[in-house]
């Protein structure tokens, strides 16, 4: 499988914050990284390359006047984490309406790490 080279550089939050599938509620993993254009996630299960999600992703709070923001994304890959009870995901993110653009490049500035 050919992966594309990432264009933006990710950074990781100061928060795991929680992520849920939009059709069944249920929480897909907790995020790790994150840009405009693709995010990672631990979760205790792998996902499935090539699987498309609707997700909910909680924000911190006293941050936004949201408590959520809603992407679309695709998995890309899954592999063990350091932890060999986890793994990372990589997902894709679909083009952001403007207001959860906004929210994600936010997220990064005011609670990403500064590497």
């Amino acid at each position: 499988m050919t992966y594309k080279a990432r264009i933006l550089k990710r950074r990781h939050l100061i928060y795991y914050l929680e992520i849920y599938d939009e059709d069944t509620g249920l929480p897909v993993g907790h995020l790790v990284d994150v840009t405009t254009r693709g995010i990672k996630l631990v979760s205790k299960t792998p996902i499935e390359a090539g699987k498309a999600f609707r997700l909910r992703m909680l924000l911190p709070p006293g941050y936004f006047q949201e408590t959520v923001v809603h992407i679309e994304a695709v998995s890309k890959w899954s592999n063990n984490d350091v932890n060999p009870d986890f793994y990372d995901t990589g997902l894709e993110v679909k083009p952001l309406d403007i207001r959860a653009r906004q929210i994600i490049m936010k997220l990064v500035n005011l609670v990403g790490f500064n590497d």
